[in-house]
């Protein structure tokens, strides 16, 4: 079988482990310590790439400026939120159904900002995929007794801001960085993640990394399988036309993170979780099903 038909379904195999990675990483590491660590790497290793195959670097300043600028929302608000919810106790199954509210919220927030208007199948989409979301964390909320709500609520909260801000800048990307060499573009994001995650390390975790193999083999593969190897898979796609097929594939990235959170960590398959993934998947695929692209966060 060719890359070109493996590709899609390995980019999102590939993508999905990133709340397998983050569940390790917050019980050796400061989830904001341990992004700080990853982002840096992974510039070091994109400026590597860069200068080997010798892409164009932006020639002027507001285009630079644009791309560290997405970066701050694409990877810096909304990484940091989504690992610190998960190291606050969000489950990785739960925070990966809530992923899927970012194609959705995209979705709803083309009217405002770039004129496109929703079909009706697209509305049913929309709130097929709240009602699948509200249906698979309601177990967490309701098993929680009054004291703790608020302390249980608040991952959660976080978590969904993490969606608002990757949205934000998925439509901002979309609209500003339509031209410049994407290896480049990738470099300068991640030094806007860096502005978000260096001050945050700093002030709120003293940089904890214990340095333990779980600890470092989860950066290792942060940073090669993730940041490197699903972001390469996703330029090799866009330059193969293959992207469409990538997007068809991402309403499985919910059920492949709740099965392997399951096998990871014994994280229960309840029904509502299966419900509310299999209602969210519907819902994301009503409202996305003539997307032509997929940008991972």
């Amino acid at each position: 079988m060719s890359l070109d038909k493996l590709a899609p379904a390995i980019f999102v195999l590939l993508w999905s482990t990133g709340w397998i990675v983050a569940k390790y990483a917050s019980l050796h590491a400061g989830p904001f310590t341990f992004l700080m660590i990853r982002y840096s790497l992974s510039a070091l290793a994109f400026v590597l790439l860069c200068s080997i195959a010798r892409a164009k670097w932006p020639r002027d300043w507001s285009s630079v400026f644009r791309a560290v600028y997405s970066g701050i929302f694409l990877h810096g608000i909304y990484l940091a939120s989504l690992w610190w919810a998960i190291a606050e106790g969000v489950p990785a199954g739960i925070s990966g159904i809530i992923a899927a509210l970012q194609p959705l919220m995209t979705a709803m927030a083309a009217p405002l900002l770039v004129g496109e208007r929703l079909r009706p199948m697209q509305k049913v989409g929309l709130l097929l995929g709240f009602l699948g979301i509200a249906i698979a964390i309601s177990p967490k909320l309701l098993a929680t007794d009054t004291a703790n709500l608020w302390q249980s609520a608040v991952p959660l909260v976080v978590n969904l801001l993490g969606m608002v801000s990757v949205t934000y800048g998925t439509l901002y990307q979309k609209r500003h960085l339509q031209t410049g060499d994407l290896r480049t573009i990738a470099t300068l994001q991640y030094v806007g993640a860096l502005i978000v995650t260096v001050p945050l390390a700093f002030i709120f975790e003293g940089l904890r990394f214990d340095g333990t193999q779980t600890a470092i083999l989860s950066m290792l593969w942060s940073v090669f399988g993730l940041s490197m190897g699903a972001v390469g898979l996703l330029l090799y796609l866009i330059r193969r036309g293959q992207v469409s097929r990538a997007a068809s594939l991402i309403y499985l990235m919910p059920p492949a993170v709740a099965i392997e959170a399951a096998i990871a960590f014994g994280e229960p398959l309840t029904l509502p979780i299966i419900i509310g993934t299999v209602i969210v998947v519907i819902g994301v695929y009503l409202t996305n099903r003539r997307a032509a692209e997929v940008v991972p966060e």
